[in-house]
């Protein structure tokens, strides 16, 4: 995994990388079908191409295309049809980061939905009930000595001079949307000893250090659908004031190809409304940590809710 989060990789290399080549359009009438190249990427993306496969739309699979800004410039210029992109995202690609409507899931949909539609010919379909943002995860033992659920918790946890020992990455501890932003809005700040800054910032790294306790770390910085979270046995603590931007799931496909098929909004809508944190925390465990096919995963799933036979 990336030093940067999946719903980021690529957005600040800047937009004006060439196209992949081989990526043409909805050629013979196929839904090209795109994804970007982290696990939930693969994950979402498998299940799209599934249901619409199973329910006999043709589709051309060019699942974990690229980063953020090649699969974006993708899908404006009509070379692929859909793909799962996240709400929070909006802020970026509409130069809007300041704008407090981000913090918020039922409006950052509504916003991004609405420009992308009117600049852009872009429907975002449901999104899911997850946040795939910046969050700090805890250890079990820590969790249970002091009930802490939720960033206030924390601070108060803080406030009354309990120990935490941060691992995290130079990005998260620096960048003013990450720690900063964490810091401001509970008021607390954590001194240069409570840190144990890993360079590079891999989530993976970052929650191994929390699982084992290394030189102290009894919390993580991770992004909030990470697999290893639950796999390790940490929980992500609740971000119940707003300091983040939220990053919900959710496909997006073109106009004028829904316009051809109303019915790919029936069959998605209903299981990006399951997805749960906790259900993709879960799926995505079994594709980064247990090393299981994601199109397997996306099936087993997909089942299992009886969405297909």
């Amino acid at each position: 995994m990336s030093g940067l989060p999946p719903r980021l990789l690529g957005v600040l290399l800047g937009a004006g990388l060439a196209l992949l080549p081989g990526v043409v359009g909805a050629a013979e009438g196929k839904i090209v079908v795109a994804s970007k190249i982290d696990a939930e990427g693969a994950l979402l993306g498998n299940m799209i191409v599934t249901l619409l496969e199973a329910n006999g739309l043709a589709v051309d699979n060019k699942l974990q295309l690229g980063p953020t800004n090649i699969v974006r410039a993708a899908i404006i210029a009509g070379q692929i049809d859909i793909y799962p992109e996240y709400t929070g995202n909006g802020a970026l690609f509409f130069h809007l980061e300041a704008d407090p409507v981000w913090k918020d899931w039922g409006r950052g949909k509504t916003k991004v939905s609405s420009l992308d539609l009117e600049q852009n010919h872009l429907v975002w379909l449901t999104a899911a009930p997850a946040n795939n943002t910046w969050v700090i995860a805890a250890r079990r033992d820590l969790r249970a000595g002091n009930e802490l659920k939720t960033m206030s918790d924390f601070a108060g946890y803080l406030a009354e001079g309990g120990r935490i020992r941060l691992a995290a990455s130079a990005e998260f501890v620096e960048s003013p949307s990450a720690l900063p932003s964490f810091e401001a809005t509970y008021g607390f700040r954590l001194a240069g000893t409570q840190l144990l800054t890993l360079s590079g910032g891999n989530t993976a790294a970052t929650l191994r250090a929390a699982a084992e306790a290394m030189s102290g770390v009894n919390a993580a910085m991770a992004y909030g659908t990470d697999g290893a979270i639950a796999a390790l046995g940490l929980t992500a603590l609740e971000d119940d004031k707003g300091a983040q931007i939220v990053y919900a799931p959710a496909p997006v496909v073109r106009e004028a190809v829904l316009q051809q098929h109303p019915e790919i909004a029936k069959l998605l809508d209903p299981v990006f409304a399951t997805l749960t944190l906790e259900t993709l925390q879960q799926l995505n465990a079994e594709i980064a940590v247990d090393g299981e096919d994601a199109a397997a995963v996306a099936a087993a799933y997909l089942k299992s809710k009886r969405f297909l036979p």
